[in-house]
């Protein structure tokens, strides 16, 4: 039986999305809905001008190829402009306070979508502008990644609720946390593998498992990644270094590669389990490639859905 994601869209209104945590369950399946109905249809005239005469900002201090590729093909077909910007060729670069660049931003254009190192600048972009913030990563969130697995699962799937999902790898970095908080909010039955050194913050766990008690979901954090793949849906990684991390990568590499999803790992799950990765992938590393191109490999849709979680995203928080 396919679940149904949620039976009415729940109006968002003129909102920000920074990270997942915020938006309710009902909300959050609305975007889903939406973004799986758009992907259907998407040569529908009131969805392919729903944004006509409108203009979405893109900042960027981190370098990007899906998420700026995927939010400006969605920003356009929806009939907006994107208006784009490279943090260290704009004035941002050479010290302008956030407040003022926001302000100053929200004359122009009706939203701004953001991809930095730190979460604390979407913040302060969202606290001074007057027009919704779109988070597109950020070193705490990949809200819009989070969103876009999420439908990737349940078209694999078939379903988000109950469904068995294990993340290995650094269990403190943006894509763990995000996995966290949207498997709390759908009631995943989520399990981090990850050492010792790397969990998520206690407070961060703590908020999780009382979200998913409301939810029917569930949260564990284990340091054996067979334990944590074994009989689950769907498994997924990201690379164990990020961008601009600080520290010895050598160490953290050699900590974390006891949580490579291989085929011998992946074969403990189930037969029709789906494989997950936001990429770039660093093979050999976080990944082998007899995974990554192997038949539980869904990184290519999960990469396309992308443009349907951002387009639902954008139509639900800047139409009218």
């Amino acid at each position: 039986m396919v679940e149904r994601l949620t039976e009415t869209v729940v109006p968002v209104g003129r909102r920000s999305i920074l990270a997942l945590k915020e938006w309710t369950p009902s909300e959050i399946r609305g975007i889903l809905t939406t973004a799986a109905w758009m992907k259907a249809n998407p040569k529908v005239a009131h969805v392919r001008y729903a944004l006509a005469g409108k203009s979405v900002g893109m900042i960027f201090e981190l370098p990007s190829t899906r998420t700026r590729v995927s939010f400006q093909v969605a920003i356009q077909s929806l009939g907006a402009s994107p208006v784009i910007l490279d943090w260290g060729e704009s004035q941002l670069g050479r010290g302008e306070p956030i407040a003022d660049t926001a302000r100053v931003m929200s004359r122009y254009v009706d939203g701004i979508v953001i991809r930095c190192r730190s979460h604390q600048t979407v913040q302060e972009f969202a606290r001074w502008a007057s027009v919704p913030i779109f988070n597109a990563l950020t070193d705490q969130a990949h809200p819009f990644q989070a969103l876009a697995d999420a439908l990737t699962l349940w078209e694999r799937q078939k379903r988000l609720s109950g469904l068995k999902f294990a993340y290995l790898g650094d269990g403190s970095n943006n894509m763990a946390l995000s996995y966290l908080t949207i498997g709390a909010k759908l009631g995943m039955q989520v399990t981090i593998a990850t050492a010792k050194g790397y969990w998520p913050a206690a407070e961060v766990i703590d908020w999780a498992r009382e979200e998913a008690l409301v939810t029917g979901g569930s949260i564990t954090i284990t340091d054996d990644p067979e334990q944590a793949v074994f009989g689950v849906d769907a498994v997924a990684t990201d690379v164990f270094v990020s961008m601009g991390e600080p520290g010895d990568p050598a160490v953290k590499q050699r900590d974390l590669m006891p949580y490579q999803v291989n085929g011998k790992l992946m074969a403990l799950s189930k037969p029709e389990a789906v494989f997950l990765h936001c990429l770039p992938a660093h093979r050999g590393e976080e990944v082998t490639d007899e995974v990554i191109e192997g038949p539980h490999s869904a990184v290519w849709d999960q990469a396309e859905n992308r443009l349907y979680v951002q387009k639902a995203a954008l139509l639900q928080t800047l139409g009218d």
